[in-house]
């Protein structure tokens, strides 16, 4: 994905697709949940680097780590919350 630029994953979470990447040796899934609103949240649990199971991003929030994140995917699969 060395040709993946920010403008890419923005169509892609624009389109409804989920994006999972790996930030700060932790992995994540990202996707929209309203106009400039998005929610990451913690797939994996490292607890040497515990961080918030769930935040919610903005889009210029997104841009900022996005030069960070590593091993990214795509999916098309609906997010389920836990409940």
């Amino acid at each position: 994905m060395e040709n993946y630029t920010f403008e890419d994953m923005w169509l892609d979470l624009k389109n409804g697709y989920q994006i999972y990447y790996t930030y700060v040796k932790n992995r994540y899934v990202l996707f929209k949940t309203a106009k400039n609103c998005y929610t990451q949240k913690l797939i994996t649990d490292n607890p040497k680097n515990p961080h918030p199971r769930m935040t919610m991003l903005t889009l210029k929030r997104v841009k900022e780590i996005f030069p960070f994140m590593e091993d990214i995917e795509y999916k098309v699969s609906t997010f389920e919350m836990d409940n």
